[in-house]
């Protein structure tokens, strides 16, 4: 009686009323409903959607939000765009880690029809304008999706894309990259010759030096060719942290939804509290968009990208990003 007592006196906006109608249709809440899938390989699949509501136009390389409910929680995760700015379906390409929550679910059983949160595209993997004449991409594995966002919306022509794989199998869109006419396209495979290095890069490119470097991978590629070529611009799909930095672990108390979480001392607060039921703010998972802010009321939290300790007695109501910090004890966030 309560409930319904709540919903004839509490006033209804717009999108209340729209949402209501048709979930599709809330602009509070914004949706994208699968349209089709295709599977790019054995672990890979393209997902093209359709957004409910006006989705604002994203630049190529940029990633956009995709939120799926598992057992009643929201989880949210990132994926690059691969669809070409203004296309009529957004697409991204979903690869399956394996035991991984949501992109195993994603990736394998996620039918037409299926309806995912969506929130807006986001990123600075992107091509400045304008676009440099000589540009390298070095890309392995899913490094390819935001390269490829590029490379369908420029002129491929005099463009160099060297990409790595274990075989010729796993390269997602292997046949689309073997046939895109004017890209100077690379193949390298793991497997039988080993990964990439700067050394071996500086051979398959001999002007790699005039050309302007983009580099999208695993942590170990990026990390070699960063320390190699200081200049190369970068995307990675985890956040880099100093190595053997860690919090202490403790128990995460979120002020505002009322939410425990216990943390081991290298879970960021995002993950433990997600595990808890919370549905927690968040956008890259990478430390880079501040989506995922709260503040700091009580305790204190370890960076795990700088090792910096952030103490609400130093430093109260701080605001500090869940996806890359850590308990360092009891903690109280604004939540």
């Amino acid at each position: 009686m309560g409930g319904l007592a709540r919903a004839l006196t509490t006033p209804l906006f717009p999108d209340d009323i729209l949402g209501t109608v048709n979930p599709m249709w809330s602009r509070r809440t914004p949706q994208a409903r699968v349209v089709r899938t295709v599977r790019e390989t054995a672990d890979t699949t393209t997902l093209y959607l359709r957004p409910g509501t006006p989705f604002a136009e994203h630049r190529a390389g940029q990633y956009v939000g995709l939120g799926l409910r598992v057992d009643g929680v929201l989880h949210w995760r990132t994926y690059s765009l691969t669809s070409r700015p203004g296309d009529p379906l957004l697409a991204v390409a979903v690869t399956a880690v394996p035991g991984g929550l949501v992109s195993e679910r994603l990736a394998h059983g996620t039918p037409a029809g299926t309806v995912l949160r969506i929130a807006p595209a986001a990123g600075e993997f992107v091509l400045p304008e304008p676009t440099p004449e000589k540009l390298l991409f070095v890309t392995a594995g899913s490094g390819i999706t935001p390269v490829m966002g590029m490379l369908r919306t420029l002129d491929p022509a005099g463009v160099v894309l060297v990409h790595s794989d274990r075989t010729a199998d796993d390269v997602v869109f292997g046949p689309e990259l073997r046939a895109m006419r004017g890209l100077q396209y690379v193949e390298h495979h793991s497997a039988t010759r080993g990964r990439l290095t700067p050394a071996l890069l500086d051979e398959l490119v001999p002007d790699r030096a005039a050309r302007t470097t983009w580099a999208c991978g695993p942590a170990g590629l990026l990390d070699a060719v960063t320390e190699a070529w200081p200049d190369v611009r970068v995307e990675r799909f985890a956040p880099k942290r100093v190595a053997h930095t860690a919090g202490t672990g403790g128990r995460i108390t979120l002020a505002t939804s009322g939410i425990v979480a216990d943390a081991a001392p290298d879970t960021p607060v995002l993950t433990a509290a997600e595990a808890a039921g919370a549905l927690m703010p968040s956008g890259c998972r990478m430390g880079i968009c501040h989506t995922c802010v709260g503040k700091l009321q009580a305790g204190a939290v370890r960076d795990l990208q700088t090792g910096e300790l952030i103490d609400s007695a130093d430093q109260p109501g701080r605001p500090v990003r869940t996806c890359v910090n850590a308990p360092a004890g009891d903690i109280t966030l604004a939540l």
